[in-house]
């Protein structure tokens, strides 16, 4: 079956203006093999206002250097051919030398310019020169990256309270940023350089440097998680031989974060690494690689933060069932497991990663997984939350699932068809009635015969609940008069402690408001009554006529104002040092665009 081509049309948008289009692409960027979704450093949501609070820097615990003091050292343009390796060593030993940023952000403020300058000179010299990587500068520029970042991370922004929320907290900025950002930077352009030979380096890149870089993933400060991610990407792809203990300490961190803490900050980082490397599979796919989709992927689904992460978790499923397509069954099934029950929005992100793991579904897996799948999409659709049913809804505006539906409306008519049909009288939101009505029409469409059969098997099941009503009402009546005949209740009758009990089912039964409330089981009078009255205008509302109408009705409620599916988050006030410093920070890369080659190493 060649899959058609989805109407993008088809669905709401909720963008005001171009420019936010242009930043929910950089934000949300679609699936491709472009490379994964780019964690973003700000917050989308929200109005708050800019709030100027003292500034939110922590520092980490960095070794402060005793002897501080620096010498301006001559330009690296400007030295002999035969000094430019000595010169450029000394550069890279003197920015070994630590400041203290917190405690006394004002000292040394001379020779941090120095430092700082050396960093710049040294960013500029390796980015636009060749033949400069020698011998003698892989293991002075290692122990220089390694001096200024490797360090034990502060603890939480609130130890004794509420622990940091990613969600909702702005982040802590690191202090010492002015210089890290440097260190980061020429480290980059050190590995990226086409002078850098990795089998040199590797005596210095080895395991335990790893193991130290992964260690940095749950620093609060987003614009070092977005070094690091694009550092660790470009380690991976040039030392294969340290492929696998990559893989398998962000599995350590993934198991630690899901079964132990459920807290950690750079897990969309870690994410959008994999997304590429997974991206880069070799076929067919290994077992280690099977067995990280099912243990970790999958239970990444089940934690409160998801949110944070989930764009790029869904673009690392997706990519594992291109890879391989039978492991879809494996996938539904674990999502269904971990099926939020009374979270709306993280709700409307399964059903938004369910949508496109049937975009890339094979039919034949389809037929697997429809029964589960669409007894599931019939709870949400049922949902009183307006976005979780309008969501699972838009299911119904994708050519490709309808015409996986169109080969199997046998199995899926019949479980989907009670939820629709009941919800289209039921919902509280009319929005809801109009795309109920345009699911309604696309199934009468599909085949006709079988809507008619769905059709009499809905109204004989309601005949069925309509005559077990019946039944319970007469064995109340029943014992309305057992009870009266009873020769204590008379006694209480004539005292007049106790009202007759008949008298209560038919205030009961004549109440609305006692109906509606359940009192003695006698509102099934009343609900006989309701349900009366939709059996007698069940063939009216799904005659053809009648559910093209509706269904037109609802297109045009929805052009008319298109609907929002993304929770909307706390208006909190942000503050503006943080919200200014994330804004000016220049990324290393928008995004991982290289694919490593054949990964199963």
């Amino acid at each position: 079956m060649v899959k058609p081509k989805k109407d993008k049309g088809s669905k709401p948008s909720n963008a005001s203006s171009k420019s936010k289009d242009e930043d929910d692409k950089k934000t949300h960027p679609p699936h491709n093999n472009a490379g994964p979704p780019v964690t973003p450093l700000t917050k989308k949501y929200g109005t708050g206002p800019l709030v100027r609070k003292d500034k939110k820097q922590s520092s980490s615990r960095f070794n402060i250097s005793k002897n501080r003091e620096l010498v301006k050292m001559p330009a690296l343009k400007d030295a002999a051919p035969n000094d430019v390796e000595s010169l450029f060593v000394r550069k890279l030993q003197q920015c070994c030398v630590v400041f203290d940023f917190l405690t006394d952000p004002l000292s040394d403020l001379k020779w941090k310019e120095v430092k700082r300058g050396a960093l710049n000179e040294m960013v500029e010299y390796v980015t636009h020169n060749r033949g400069v990587i020698t011998d003698a500068i892989y293991p002075e520029a290692v122990q220089m990256f390694a001096v200024n970042t490797f360090r034990s991370l502060p603890p939480l922004s609130n130890p004794s309270g509420a622990e940091y929320d990613p969600e909702e907290d702005e982040p802590n900025l690191e202090a010492a940023w002015p210089h890290i950002q440097l260190v980061y930077e020429f480290f980059l352009r050190f590995l990226e350089s086409p002078d850098f030979h990795p089998p040199i380096a590797k005596k210095f890149i080895d395991q335990k440097f790893v193991l130290e870089l992964l260690n940095l993933f749950d620093s609060e400060d987003p614009r070092e998680r977005d070094f690091l991610k694009t550092t660790l990407h470009r380690i991976y792809g040039k030392f294969l031989g340290l492929r696998a203990y990559i893989r398998k300490n962000i599995n350590n961190i993934f198991y630690k974060f899901i079964y132990e803490m459920e807290r950690h900050n750079g897990i969309a980082e870690l994410l959008e690494i994999l997304g590429s490397i997974i991206n880069g599979f070799a076929l067919p796919l290994k077992e280690e690689h099977k067995v990280f989709l099912v243990q970790v992927l999958i239970p990444l689904h089940k934690a409160r933060s998801l949110s944070v992460y989930h764009p790029q978790l869904a673009y690392c499923v997706v990519q594992f069932l291109e890879k391989d397509s039978a492991l879809t069954k494996s996938v539904v099934d674990g999502l269904l497991k971990f099926w939020p029950k009374v979270h709306s929005p993280k709700e409307v992100m399964f059903l938004n990663e369910l949508e496109e793991i049937l975009d890339v579904i094979e039919p034949t897996e389809f037929t697997k997984i429809m029964t589960p799948l669409f007894k599931q999409l019939s709870k949400s659709v049922s949902s009183p939350h307006f976005q979780v049913a309008e969501r699972a809804l838009y299911f119904w505006n994708n050519e490709y699932i309808m015409s996986l539906v169109s080969d199997n409306t046998e199995t899926v008519l019949p479980i989907i068809f009670p939820a629709l049909y009941r919800n289209s009288k039921s919902h509280w939101n009319k929005t809801i009635h109009g795309l109920i009505y345009n699911a309604l029409k696309i199934f009468m469409e599909m085949n006709q015969t079988l809507f008619d059969e769905c059709t009499q098997k809905y109204k004989l099941a309601k005949q069925k609940e309509k005559e077990k009503q019946k039944e319970r009402e007469d064995c109340w009546d029943k014992l309305s008069k057992l009870a009266v005949k009873n020769p204590q209740a008379q006694k209480l009758f004539s005292k007049g402690t106790l009202t007759p009990f008949t008298d209560s089912i038919i205030a009961a039964a004549d109440n609305p408001l006692m109906a509606m409330l359940g009192c003695g089981d006698a509102p099934y009078s009343a609900a006989g009554q309701l349900n009366q009255s939709m059996d007698t205008d069940i063939d009216e509302d799904l005659s053809p006529a009648h559910v093209s109408k509706e269904a037109e009705e609802g297109k045009k409620v929805l052009k008319k104002a298109g609907r929002n599916l993304i929770r909307r988050k706390s208006e909190l006030p942000q503050d503006m040092y943080t919200a200014t410093a994330l804004e000016n920070h220049r990324r290393a890369e928008e995004n991982l665009t290289t694919n490593v080659e054949n990964n199963n190493t």
